[in-house]
């Protein structure tokens, strides 16, 4: 699974071939939660409170850049890397 980003300790991941809806997957610790692209609500798992505040902030200011990374991933090719929370 390929890691998009990493900041304050979580890791932002997508899986190549994933099921619809679009999203990626926040880790942090041992905690994962899978956060829809488009509407940025947590599908399926959990986070900390604080983050996840970390996570949607970052994916707000990347919504565009994940749903491309989304594509390539379906297509099987390499995403790109996202920069991180500064």
């Amino acid at each position: 699974m390929p890691t998009l980003s990493t900041f304050y300790g979580i890791l932002i991941q997508m899986f190549w071939n994933d099921h619809a809806p679009p999203h990626f997957h926040a880790l942090y610790a041992e905690d994962e939660a899978l956060v829809d692209i488009r509407t940025l609500a947590v599908i399926e798992g959990n986070l900390p409170r604080r983050a996840l505040a970390l996570v949607l902030e970052w994916a707000q200011e990347h919504r565009a850049e994940l749903m491309e990374d989304w594509e390539l991933c379906a297509r099987r090719q390499s995403p790109k890397a996202i920069a991180p929370l500064p």
